[in-house]
Parts: C-alpha cells; sequence; structure tokens
C-alpha cells in the first residue's frame, strides 16, 4: 500500500503520454500537477511554465561547441505540448530496484590533504557536513564512493552563483549496483545540486548512459525527480533523458554535453541550464535550501564511481587511464565559475583529488590553448574490473 501510494505521487495523471525512440514512457503532465509541487515549501508558490533566470548573463562561447543530443529522442519528433513537463512513468519495479541505492554523496574536500596523482598510497579523509570525519580507506569493505576530481580551492568566503562545464559523454560498463558517472556539483554545507551523466542500473534500470540531476536540502536528497523539489519549465528536455550516442577511444569527435547551474541574482533559484545556447530545463527553488538560500562556497568537475562491499571497482570515465589526448580520454573541458555578480568567469586553479591512483588518475590542464574558457581536466581508469 505504501508503494502503491508512492507511485501515484510520481505518476500525475498525464494530458498526454509520448514516448522516446528508446522506448521510454513519458506522462505529459500539467505544469502546475508535477511532483515539485508536493513540496511543503512550494505549496503556495507563484511559479508558471514561462518562467526564465532574471538578470541572467552569457559568456562568449568558444569555437568547440558541444553537440546537440537532446533534439532527436522523441519518437515523433517533439516532446509534450507547451504548458504540461515530461515526467518519466515510474513502475512498482523501479521503486524495489532504487530501495537499493547507496547514501548520497555528501563530502567537502580538504585541500590540505589534496595531494598529486602519483600517490598510489593515497587515503582520503573527508568532513561530512554532519561534522564528523569520515576516513575512507582504500579496499576497504565499507559502502563508499571514489572520486576522480577537481575543486575550487576551500575557502568559507567563496560566493558562486554556479558553475559549468562540457561533458566528454561516455559509457563505462557497471553491473549490478555499480554506478559510473561524470559530474558538476555546487555546495555549500550541507545543501548540494549536481547535474551531469550518470550509467547506473539501480537508478535507471539498465547501463546506457544518462543525463541526472540530484540534489541535497538538509537530510532530504534524491535524484531527478523522485522527490518534490526541482520545478522542471521545459516541454522537451527531461531530466533523465538517454544519451543515445556515446564517445568512443580513438573518434576523432567527442561527443560532449554542455551543462550548466546557474543562480537567479533577484530570487536566488538554481537553474539547471543545458546545451550551448543554455536551454532553461527548471530550476531547484530557494527556499528548499537552508545554506543554498546564498551563494555556494565549493565547485567540483569530475569523475565518481561506487560499488558495494566486497564488489570491484567499476570502470570511470573512457574505462582508460588519461593518455593526454581528447580524443581517447573522458574530460570536462570549460571549467567555469559564476561570481556573485553572476558574470562567468574562468577557473584558474584547482584542487585535484584521486582516491586511489592505482584504479583512477586526473590530469589538470588549466591553459590547455588560447583564449577564455580552456581549462580542461582529463580523468577517468579501468577500476578493479581489468
Amino acid at each position: 500500500m505504501e508503494m502503491e501510494k508512492q507511485l501515484k505521487l510520481l505518476n500525475k495523471p498525464a494530458v498526454k503520454t509520448i514516448k522516446t525512440i528508446y522506448g521510454d514512457i513519458f506522462d505529459c503532465v500539467d505544469f502546475y500537477k508535477q511532483p515539485a509541487f508536493d513540496h511543503p515549501l512550494l505549496k503556495n508558490h507563484s511559479f508558471h511554465p514561462q518562467m526564465k533566470p532574471t538578470l541572467f548573463k552569457t559568456e562568449k562561447k568558444s569555437e568547440n561547441s558541444s553537440t546537440t543530443l537532446l533534439s532527436r529522442m522523441w519518437l515523433k519528433g517533439k516532446g509534450c505540448p507547451l504548458g504540461t513537463v515530461p515526467i518519466k512513468r515510474i513502475t512498482k519495479e523501479d521503486l524495489i530496484r532504487q530501495r537499493s541505492m547507496p547514501p548520497p554523496e555528501n563530502v567537502i574536500f580538504d585541500d590540505r590533504w589534496a595531494t598529486s596523482n602519483n600517490n598510489s598510497e593515497q587515503k582520503g579523509i573527508y568532513s561530512s557536513s554532519q561534522g564528523y570525519k569520515v576516513h575512507k580507506y582504500i579496499n576497504s569493505s565499507s559502502h563508499f564512493l571514489l572520486f576522480a576530481i577537481a575543486g575550487t580551492p576551500i575557502n568559507p568566503n567563496n560566493k558562486f552563483a554556479g558553475g559549468g562545464m562540457s561533458a566528454c559523454i561516455w559509457n563505462p560498463h557497471v553491473e549490478g549496483q555499480q554506478h559510473s558517472a561524470c559530474r558538476l556539483k555546487i555546495q555549500k554545507e550541507q545543501d548540494v545540486i549536481q547535474v551531469g551523466w550518470r550509467v547506473d542500473p539501480v537508478l535507471y534500470g539498465n547501463t546506457q548512459t544518462r543525463l541526472f540531476t540530484h540534489f541535497q536540502a538538509g537530510n532530504k536528497h534524491c535524484f531527478n525527480i523522485l522527490c518534490p523539489g526541482f520545478v522542471i519549465v521545459n516541454h522537451e528536455i527531461p531530466v533523465d533523458m538517454l544519451y543515445d550516442q556515446v564517445s568512443h577511444r580513438g573518434d576523432n569527435t567527442s561527443l560532449e554535453d554542455e551543462m550548466g547551474i546557474s543562480r537567479d541574482l533577484v530570487n536566488g533559484n538554481w537553474w539547471l541550464l543545458m546545451e550551448d545556447n543554455h536551454i532553461k530545463v527548471g530550476f531547484w527553488p530557494q527556499r528548499i535550501f537552508s545554506s543554498l538560500t546564498s551563494f555556494a562556497t565549493d565547485v567540483e568537475w569530475g569523475g565518481v564511481v561506487y560499488s558495494p562491499p566486497g564488489v570491484p571497482e567499476p570502470p570511470m570515465g573512457s574505462s582508460f587511464f588519461p593518455i593526454n589526448d581528447t580524443t581517447y580520454d573522458a574530460y570536462c573541458s570549460g571549467l567555469r565559475v559564476l561570481n556573485a555578480k553572476g558574470e562567468t568567469i574562468d577557473v584558474d586553479r584547482v584542487i585535484t583529488h584521486v582516491d586511489d591512483a592505482n584504479l583512477y588518475k586526473i590530469v589538470d590542464y588549466p591553459h590547455a590553448r588560447p583564449g577564455k574558457f580552456q581549462h580542461y581536466i582529463l580523468y577517468g581508469g579501468p577500476g578493479e574490473n581489468a
């Protein structure tokens, strides 16, 4: 009965039901009846389908623009009607499977112990938002995530209104309860927002690469729209869409997608923006957060993997160590942050961190080529599956 109640909350009445070319079923739900508005703090809202960020500023793009991946997914060439939003149909099997999901990523890295990638004996020490230290040792039997990431230097006085990247899309091999992902993450204290691509059989029911979003507000967290909070405004782009084309090692053209999180300077809502032309997908309202009601203090880019106890760690990114060639390596390019004025600025310095350099590596290129927004990181590795 509890599961049936949850399904009813998640699967809202559909104005129209449509399919993607991959067979996914989406319900076109009236904007005002979407799951976000079940959040107790969003009951008395004034949001509407034509919402867009105010005082939104865009940077001049580089010549190397990302490939559009969102325009060909619908079976009949278009998404939901205006005034509705696409909500992926959730089944009972989805809910049963998702009960096995691990705890959320919720850590802040400290540059006092950020070390170089050639330290094969690295052991991570994390400062959790609950206020206690969590020691995560290589090859331990406890549940934990492994990272190959770059982040802004730790400074509690940082004021970031967002961040962005172009992420190269890959499909690393995972099995069972493993997952492998690339993400942009912004954080302040216990509040977190993430966007990226993810291969996760527990979350999605298969091993295809999909877009994902995640937020944590205090002790409440969820992926995509599996709990109330994220308000969708776009009638064509779902937050869990499938990437039908992925990069392959040695191809002349890597497949990318542009991802950004931007704070509305007027009302504090955090917007999800996609592709080169900054398509507005939706937003996390300011009022659902306790710390991200103001600016973020930390921005991170890179890869993360998970395996349950006793299971080898899965591959990350391209599934190979970087060889300093973007036609072979997984990467995040165009690393950038938004300052307190909403201006997009280059990231000149980052802290890189790898949990186990025997399994994964990260390479930082602050100025990969002349021009603005040319900061790259290359990351990835075979994990223990090889």
